[in-house]
């Protein structure tokens, strides 16, 4: 099918309506019950947000904020907005109050829509102190909030012909969306990118998913993430049908109930599912016990270029015995998995794909659109611990000091407001500096080693990459999240915060009393299990990446606390600056 008809984002819907009508274009569960709506729905109610934004006021180069859980009407104001020429800048629903704020008079946003109680609270309390925002509209029935239905009722007053004359007027490079990156440190920066540069994005995910109009995808992953709202069109513009879960907590309840095909995910979901999976497996005794590990043993050894005829024989059987039941917990259906946001564990995406659930590992920046290459499901486009080839349309060089450099359509118009920003990571041939460190593997496939500012310099003169470290490490089960150490400092060490609820498991059969987290970390038979598994991480690195140390820590690491990005990133400064006298005593 030819794709370039999408020039612009509200072209996608009409893409499906012309090549795929849907009866389940999109759908969510509400009260108890799947909504479905057609695409020929979704284009009416993409139309009348459009008529209710004129009527409203909004004009073009407008802004208009969406804070809300995944959910069908999170479409309808994307699209409608983007119909009108006004500009959809989505937010978390999970940051701060002084976030808002600063996002809200940074982008001077005019209207914002929010799903739930909580959500209008906290911008009816920010509002005093937003001289720009005019109403706020919720999705979920609140008392004294006007709802979208109310701001749906103003779409009588225009007519479509308006909508349709200013859509002919909106070209694919102007503005189509501001997205406030949290990143590790610093205040949020606005990245702009317009029509084609999401676009091309599409166009060019579009050849290589596994899957078209006669399946079904599962979407949980935050639509205010770039990775999640583009991957989204291209299942519009391939006319998959979209399932939203209800929420984070009943993935594995709406998983059975829907059977999708594919689904996008972080590392860190995939890391709690498995950790699951081998608890369950370390809860087993006799024979199932020693069939469930010989299963997992067998898939940390597969690998995607083949193995004998022995072990695919062996394969098999795990497959039908165990990796079946995994098969199961996600629907039965499952095509493949594509993982981003952050680096996949390399044993993860073994075992999942020897398990017949292909886990395919992405990369890209907001900056980018967001993708830049992806493992594919197609025989030679898969890698492990790789990214995968570079997609079509976008140029990757890797500069001398080992920084990956990406040039295309999907590289961002800047940073909204901050050329003096936009200036430091587009050099002046249009190269974008990623900030990544990364090589070609096999001359095709794309590896990130590290972040180039967080490499560790110890004070021997020697750099450390904290990252693989840090992903090693939380291959323990015992181990939610680490943080490495040891700028200038003769050696480097680790900062943990273990993993609560497989400790209480693991102190239970051990004999130890749990009392509280505070306690426990510094118990002799906690402390002495986590310099094993120090112990045992060690061997497999050399000298300077070896931790000579390592801290446990009870609070918890979360987007809420500040302590994380809404990625699941960690904020290093903020936890250098947190525990700043732990890592002291660490070094005295």
């Amino acid at each position: 099918m030819d794709n370039s008809a999408i020039k612009r984002l509200f072209d996608i819907p009409r893409f499906q309506l012309q090549y795929y009508p849907n009866e389940d274009a999109l759908a969510a569960k509400e009260k108890d019950v799947w909504s479905k709506y057609t695409t020929a729905e979704f284009v009416e109610n993409v139309n009348k947000v459009s008529r209710a934004l004129l009527a409203f006021g909004i004009q073009k180069d407008d802004k208009v904020a969406i804070i809300a859980n995944n959910r069908p009407e999170w479409n309808y104001v994307d699209l409608g907005v983007a119909q009108i020429g006004a500009i959809n800048v989505p937010i978390y629903p999970t940051i701060s109050e002084d976030d808002y704020k600063f996002i809200f008079n940074d982008a001077e946003i005019k209207l914002a829509f929010v799903s739930d109680e909580d959500l209008f609270k906290k911008l009816t309390n920010i509002k005093p102190q937003v001289s720009t925002l005019q109403e706020i509209y919720t999705f979920d029935s609140v008392i004294g909030a006007k709802h979208f239905t109310d701001f749906i009722g103003l779409a009588s007053q225009k007519e479509q012909s308006v909508v349709d004359e200013i859509m002919q007027t909106i070209d694919a490079r102007d503005l189509a969306t501001i997205i406030y990156t949290s990143g590790t440190t610093g205040t949020p920066k606005g990245v702009m990118l317009s029509h084609d540069n999401v676009a091309s994005n599409v166009r060019a995910c579009m050849k290589i998913l596994p899957i078209n109009s006669n399946h079904r995808a599962f979407s949980f992953l935050p639509l205010n993430h770039v990775f999640e709202r583009m991957v989204t069109y291209a299942y519009m513009a391939l006319g998959v049908s979209i399932y939203y879960a209800e929420s984070m907590e009943t993935i594995g309840e709406n998983l059975k109930e829907v059977k999708p095909n594919l689904f996008t995910t972080v590392p860190r979901l995939l890391e709690k599912v498995y950790d699951k999976i081998y608890n369950k497996g370390l809860e087993q005794t006799g024979i199932k016990k020693k069939l469930f590990f010989w299963a997992l043993d067998l898939g940390l050894e597969y690998d995607t270029e083949g193995k004998g005829l022995w072990y695919k024989i062996k394969l098999a059987i795990a497959n039908k015995l165990i990796f079946s039941k995994w098969r199961e917990a996600l629907g039965g259906n499952i095509i493949a998995i594509i993982s981003g946001g952050a680096a996949l564990q390399e044993r993860l995406a073994r075992v999942f794909t020897a398990g017949q659930i292909p886990v395919l590992q992405g990369y890209g920046l907001t900056e980018t659109s967001p993708v830049i290459g992806v493992n594919l499901l197609s025989k030679g486009g898969n890698k492990f611990g790789t990214i995968g080839p570079v997609i079509s349309g976008v140029d990757v060089k890797i500069a001398e000091d080992g920084e990956i450099l990406c040039k295309g359509p999907n590289v961002m118009m800047g940073y909204y407001k901050r050329q003096d920003l936009t200036d430091e990571v587009i050099d002046k041939d249009g190269w974008f500096h990623t900030g990544d460190i990364g090589e070609f593997v096999d001359g095709k496939f794309l590896k990130i080693t590290d972040r180039k500012k967080e490499l560790i310099k110890t004070s021997g003169g020697k750099y450390c990459a904290p990252q693989p470290i840090e992903n090693k490490y939380k291959e323990s089960p015992l181990i939610e999240q680490i943080m490495v150490v040891g700028e200038g400092q003769k050696f480097i060490a680790g900062i943990i915060m273990p993993a609560t609820e497989a400790l209480q498991e693991w102190c239970e059969k051990n004999g130890i009393t749990w009392t509280d987290k505070h306690t426990i970390i510094k118990n002799d038979k906690v402390l002495a299990e986590f310099d094993k598994i120090r112990d045992e991480f060690n061997i497999t690195f050399s000298q300077v990446e070896q931790l000579k140390k390592i801290v446990l820590v009870a609070d918890e690491w979360t987007v809420e606390s500040g302590d994380l990005t809404p990625t699941m990133k960690i904020k290093r400064k903020v936890i250098t600056e947190k525990y700043k006298d732990v890592i002291n005593d660490l070094y005295n």
